[in-house]
């Protein structure tokens, strides 16, 4: 099936679709894949082409109109960069045709004049990107056609803009008509740069907000403000020459820290809010390129060609990212509303289109002229924290794992504690959000601990940190907060990263002061719940095919059925794509030993952002209100690797660490 194919029909059920058939190697075969995404626009657009009815009949918050606009404009951020780079697309002149009506008021396909926090001001910045890099697009318009976009950019100047990232989306709109002799608000643009750059915290690394509100998720990166960063850079150096030189240096220190967070498959780590960008997340390696920074060692262009290739060729593995019409879907490995941010309407995957900035770099530059090279695992640290994100990244057991601790979204968004509040994201595993509001089947508890006041139904996790912060115990960086589910319960929490000695298992502490009875749940990553041979759900474990769990999976509290739990010591593990698991590990003289109990959530289909149906490893306890409850828990986990037998899946489980000493000198001197 070709791309053009598209126009005439859907896919049917053996079709693959054509983005997961191009062969990555160079320039032009990421034009190729770009065409891919482009193609299956076509028959949605509008007649006189200002908007995209991207299918999906969902409803967001803000009107179907900016919607629309979002499927037209965000797969600009593509056209126009391969456009730049000196390419060419055929459906080019539908994109122009659509900005002259989208920007007459004697339109019926008017956009609309923005109004407070709308969000026609977020697709100003794609339309900006464009009117700056291809000249076609604004030497197309005739003098009143030019007056129409010059009110319809300016219109952002006079209104109340979100104090996030959206402020870059109006430095963009001004820039796009700078760049044309437009008439546009040199005094905005002065004031959104100094106000933006009131969001930075040292080491490259900015806020996405004032201070504050911590949160710095791909937004810091790829999604906006190190990505429209550097674009700036390089548009406006002549103009802005001391602010572009700076940048960049915040670029080259930020470049040392992001490559952390993606691994030598090319999978990106999930992490935070609007993750349903996807390969959006990989636009920052094609910007550095873009603005010609100097890149700090080990970086060579090699190694960020890679980056890039690697991480499109994995998305290629994912076809269930486009619906039946070839357009992208909502979600993130597979179509999840579960996951959803309420700004998340059918056009806004386009974002995605953020990654192929790199079309816009020239073909002679080395980014395209180097021979690819393999992530370079040897000459970046194993373990690194980072201390503005409050992140310690690590890469031990054949993953890029991410401890977090005390970042959340500035406003209480679906899934917030999913999102930024888990102890430990996987690049292997995803993360999990709840898709009901009982049990522990629908909270699908992953990678955190939740507690239940009553018996079980409404479980409550980490969501805001009233303290945290990073030590340094045994020469490994911990991260240490305190949050409190409850008004009355107050848990401290200690995350140790994996080790040279023990690469599949880190470590997990908790100090539990309950001042009410609380039912615990404290979950290891998530698993893909599907046996080979039949498709039906894991049985318990055989060795001999290198599958199953341990124990079996049963009701989430039906912990006395014959074989549905197992000692917390013990613990409990799943084998499919690689091996995860948990083990309440012991803790010698503990006044109050846990005695916690191993079992297998069986997560609510969809509830994970990688694999459809998935089951949990958890231990689960009881404490009663006034005691104080100390946990020391083990997570394993081992993800089925190109070159990783099945059979050694679970080698390292019979090796659990050990409670480091200074957790016990702690516990001794504070329980």
């Amino acid at each position: 099936m070709t791309s053009s194919d598209f126009r005439a029909k859907v896919l049917g059920y053996n079709d693959v679709h054509p983005f997961c058939e191009v062969k990555l190697s160079d320039r032009e075969s990421v034009q190729d894949l770009l065409k891919t995404i482009l193609d299956p626009l076509q028959q949605h657009f509008s007649p006189q082409c200002s908007r995209i009815k991207v299918p999906g009949a969902t409803a967001v918050r803000f009107d179907n109109t900016a919607s629309e606009i979002e499927g037209y404009a965000r797969p600009l951020w593509g056209l126009a960069s391969m456009l730049a780079g000196g390419g060419t697309y055929e459906n080019t002149p539908r994109w122009i045709e659509g900005l002259k009506a989208g920007t007459n008021p004697e339109s019926e396909e008017y956009w609309g004049q923005s109004e407070d926090s709308d969000q026609r001001m977020v697709e100003m910045c794609c339309i900006g990107w464009t009117l700056a890099v291809v000249p076609a697009f604004w030497d197309a318009l005739d003098e009143k056609e030019k007056g129409n976009v010059e009110r319809y950019l300016g219109g952002i100047n006079d209104k109340v803009m979100p104090n996030t990232n959206w402020l870059w989306f109006r430095v963009f709109a001004n820039l796009g008509l700078l760049r044309n002799g437009a008439k546009h608000s040199p005094e905005m643009l002065v004031q959104d740069i100094k106000h933006l750059d009131s969001f930075y915290r040292g080491d490259g690394w900015s806020n996405d907000g004032p201070e504050h509100i911590h949160q710095m998720d791909y937004y810091s990166g790829s999604f906006a403000i190190q990505f429209l960063q550097l674009l700036y850079a390089k548009l406006a150096g002549e103009q802005d020459p001391e602010t572009s030189a700076e940048f960049k240096r915040r670029g080259e220190m930020f470049a040392l820290d992001f490559v952390l967070y993606f691994d030598e498959e090319g999978r990106a780590l999930p992490f935070g809010r609007s993750i349903g960008y996807r390969f959006g997340m990989i636009s920052f390696w094609g910007a550095i390129a873009y603005a010609e920074i100097d890149l700090p060692a080990p970086l060579t262009w090699g190694v960020v060609k890679g980056i890039v290739l690697r991480n499109l060729r994995w998305w290629q593995t994912q076809p269930d990212i486009f619906g039946p019409s070839g357009t992208l879907n909502l979600g993130y490995s597979y179509p999840n509303m579960y996951m959803l941010e309420n700004y998340n309407s059918p056009g806004s995957p386009y974002w995605a289109c953020l990654a192929f900035i790199c079309l816009a770099v020239p073909e002679s530059h080395p980014f395209w002229a180097s021979a690819e090279e393999p992530y370079p695992s040897k000459q970046l640290p194993v373990i690194k924290s980072l201390k503005h994100p409050k992140h310690i990244i690590t890469y031990h057991g054949g993953h890029r794992m991410l401890l977090s601790s005390g970042q959340a979204c500035g406003y209480p968004m679906k899934s917030t504690h999913a999102k930024y509040g888990k102890f430990a994201y996987s690049s292997a595993y995803g993360y999990s959000v709840p898709p009901g509001g009982y049990t522990l089947e629908q909270f699908a508890l992953d990678s955190t601990l939740g507690l239940s006041d009553d018996e079980g139904e409404v479980w409550k996790t980490r969501r805001n940190c009233e303290e945290s912060g990073i030590e340094v115990h045994d020469d490994l960086p911990v991260l240490v907060s305190v949050w409190k589910p409850f008004k009355d319960v107050t848990i401290k929490t200690w995350l140790i990263p994996s080790t040279e000695k023990h690469p599949n298992w880190h470590i997990r502490v908790h100090r539990i002061e309950a001042g009410r009875d609380v039912m615990t749940a404290d979950g290891s990553f998530a698993i893909y719940n599907i046996a080979k041979a039949d498709g039906r759900a894991l049985r318990p474990y055989k060795s001999e095919i290198a599958e199953g769990t341990s124990p079996r999976i049963v009701g989430n509290y039906d912990l006395d059925a014959e074989g549905g739990s197992n000692p917390g010591a013990e613990g409990a593990f799943a084998v499919s794509k690689g091996a995860v698991g948990i083990a309440d590990l012991e803790i010698a003289d503990l006044e109050r030993p846990s005695n916690r109990t191993a079992m297998i959530v069986n997560a609510d289909p969809n509830s994970n952002i990688v694999e459809k149906k998935t089951i949990i490893p958890t231990l689960q306890h009881t404490i009663k209100a006034g005691s104080t409850q100390w946990y020391a828990t083990g997570v394993y986990a081992k993800p089925s690797n190109p070159g990783v037998a099945p059979e050694s899946y679970l080698d390292g489980w019979d090796s659990k660490p050990a409670v480091p000493d200074w957790i016990r000198a702690l516990i001794n001197g504070q329980s």
